[in-house]
């Protein structure tokens, strides 16, 4: 009766290495994964956004309004879910793309706004802080693009025959990936010139 049950064990498992079981479950995994440093390197970025602002509002008191768009963004991306059930839910995906974007683009205002501020720009905190932030958002580029990979994989293996019958009994979905229009927004990361000439000032009003 043992030795019944070790074959039948051993034909089950060759049936489902067979049918692509095991692939799929290796590509889950990898999608998993990818994601996970997703969310890792976004949360690296919105970690630097404190110190970021504190280190702008010391020079630029003025630029209320930009400042508050950064904190306002990075508040969102908070309260945005991003758990692994994400890249299950297009919906889910879209939410946490639009509220990452709105941060990308909070950053990139802000960034316009110090080019008008020479100290600030030489300022030794703002500098490490700026170079931590293009650190950053490179390895958000990165994580991302091997996410989109891993989606990639995994997707056209659970709709390859037999895999796709597979995938059916077990109900394994296609995954949500990151839109062309949100890719196109948020793939150049911030920069800021160092060595750009600061602006000229404004004439003085006639007397």
């Amino acid at each position: 009766m043992r030795r019944l049950l070790t074959v039948l064990a051993a034909l089950a498992t060759l049936s489902l290495t067979n049918c692509g079981y095991n692939a799929i479950q290796q590509n889950d995994e990898q999608v998993k994964s990818a994601w996970s440093e997703v969310v890792n390197q976004y949360q690296r970025r919105a970690d630097l956004v404190p110190n970021l602002v504190n280190s702008v509002k010391g020079f630029a008191q003025q630029e209320k309004d930009v400042l508050l768009g950064v904190t306002n963004a990075r508040a969102k991306v908070g309260s945005v879910q991003a758990g692994p059930d994400v890249v299950n839910d297009p919906a889910a995906l879209q939410k946490f793309q639009a509220a990452q974007g709105e941060l990308s683009s909070a950053l990139s205002r802000l960034l316009v706004v110090t080019e008008n501020y020479p100290q600030l720009k030489s300022d030794q905190l703002f500098r490490d802080l700026m170079a931590q932030l293009e650190g950053t958002e490179n390895r958000i580029t990165v994580a991302r693009n091997r996410y989109i990979k891993a989606v990639q994989d995994y997707n056209v293996n659970i709709r390859t025959f037999p895999n796709n019958l597979t995938a059916m009994v077990f109900g394994y979905k296609t995954k949500a990936n990151f839109t062309v229009d949100n890719e196109k927004d948020i793939s150049t990361a911030p920069k800021v010139d160092f060595n750009a000439p600061a602006p000229a000032p404004a004439p003085a009003p006639a007397k």
